[in-house]
């Protein structure tokens, strides 16, 4: 049996128009920020967010009147939500050790993570305020230990979402700026009048804040290359159509563009899904949205054993991958391409999202092929250092040098060898020649 698909979602083309259009609005936007500065964010504030307050920054003042406005339980959830992060985090981070090695008699390596210095975390709110995004940005930043966390947050119902300012602030957020958008990610990065750059930009967005980070790395570091929200379900009959279709559109509720993909062996459960998401799209709150995700972009793929299906959901690498199957651990074996895994019926997608401890900022477009999600790794640089700490060990390193520089023709990197084979070996090497093989090196 073929592949059978059931359902197919917008063919490639038509996205890859959608994408050129964003790219335009976004190429010239980040023009304007980096010739006029804190003008041009205002201006695209008012535009697109209609919020142009007297200060972007939030004041210590006003982060505590805001945080004020957050109910007992809400503050409660936030810092459960958050200290589940932070725990995951830091043992990560708890992982990663700095070493020192002697190679060889008297040659040191090293190296040592060191923080990003600056950071501007993006946090989603002007469709829905994306409250756990600050958890994933912020804290996971703070935890690596970054000294300057810039965070940003577009306004929601046109002023500032309380519960996402909240977790921005307990998170460890040094700097709040109430702005969203191209407007925000142009200002971290290329820097205004009032916002110094950062080093690197992280955090999730819609097409324009996926646009405006990929047009501006290099000249910043990122997190990743991020997309809308992807979802995938493999699954057979170990599991029913109504936890498979809640699943599925679960995530594509997110945005008008975010793909819904099952992949089963069944058919009976591949329509029953199908039957199960019409009915649950005719109660769903948030139908407008998903209906139109699901229309668009959703897929039911049938395929006809287990291997057929790990290769079909290797081959997209959606982001979040919902595994529910008699042989849940397999798949953990043998997913090579994905952003994370959610194994069993017992959990889901929304508990990374939100709660659990992992992050929930993940690879999209197939970059699950080259990349993880954000962690605190993401936020810290690994560098090496050496050291030579005899004369014999100077002189043997850089005879193999020398002779390896003239290989390739670099006679003035040969000559950085040269010079200390004379100076700590005591030979004797005509400028510009390559060191003999010393007899102690044999």
């Amino acid at each position: 049996m073929t592949v059978e698909y059931l359902k197919r979602g917008k063919p490639e083309t038509d996205r890859a128009e959608e994408d050129a259009k964003v790219r335009a609005v976004v190429e010239e936007a980040l023009k304007e920020i980096e010739a006029r500065g804190d003008a041009a964010v205002r201006e695209f504030s008012e535009k697109f967010d209609r919020y142009s307050p007297p200060s972007f920054r939030l004041s210590p003042d006003e982060i505590a009147a805001l945080m004020a406005e957050v109910g007992p339980r809400e503050m409660e959830d936030i810092m459960f939500a958050q200290a589940q992060v932070k725990n995951f985090a830091k043992a990560q981070r708890d992982s990663m050790l700095d070493i020192e090695i002697e190679t060889l008699p008297g040659v040191i390596l090293g190296h040592r993570n060191i923080p990003v210095q600056s950071v501007g975390c993006y946090v989603p709110a002007g469709k829905f305020p994306m409250v756990a995004s600050a958890h994933m940005s912020v804290a996971t930043a703070s935890v690596a230990g970054v000294p300057r966390i810039v965070a940003c947050t577009s306004p929601f119902q046109g002023r500032p979402n309380p519960a996402v300012i909240t977790a921005m602030h307990l998170g460890g957020a040094h700097e709040i700026h109430v702005l969203g958008g191209i407007q925000a990610i142009g200002a971290m990065a290329l820097g205004t009048e009032t916002i110094a750059p950062v080093d690197m930009l992280v955090g999730p967005g819609n097409a324009f804040v996926a646009e405006a980070k990929r047009q501006l790395y290099g000249r910043v570091g990122i997190d990743l290359f991020a997309g809308p929200t992807e979802t995938m379900v493999i699954a057979d009959e170990t599991v029913d159509a109504e936890l498979v279709a809640t699943d599925l559109l679960g995530q594509a509720e997110h945005g008008y563009n975010s793909p819904a993909v099952l992949v089963t062996n069944s058919r009976r459960l591949a329509e029953g899904t199908l039957k199960e998401i019409d009915r649950l799209l005719g109660i769903l709150p948030t139908a407008g949205t998903a209906r139109v995700s699901w229309e668009n972009y959703g897929e039911v793929i049938l395929c006809s054993d287990h291997d057929e299906m790990l290769k079909v959901a290797n081959d997209i690498a959606s982001e979040h991958v919902q595994v529910m199957t008699d042989r849940d651990d397999w798949y953990l074996e043998n997913m090579r391409s994905y952003g994370a895994l959610f194994l069993g019926p017992r959990t889901n997608v929304a508990n990374g999202d939100k709660v659990i401890g992992t992050n929930h900022t993940l690879p999209t477009r197939k970059a699950g092929r080259y990349t993880g999600g954000l962690w605190v790794g993401k936020f810290i640089k690994t560098h090496s250092y050496q050291k030579v700490t005899t004369d014999e060990a100077a002189a043997m390193i850089g005879e193999y040098c020398s002779r390896l520089c003239i290989l390739e023709g670099f006679v003035g990197h040969a000559e950085q060898a040269n010079i200390r084979v004379r100076r700590y070996g005591g030979r004797n090497i005509p400028y510009g020649a390559a060191a003999p093989r010393h007899e102690a090196a044999e």
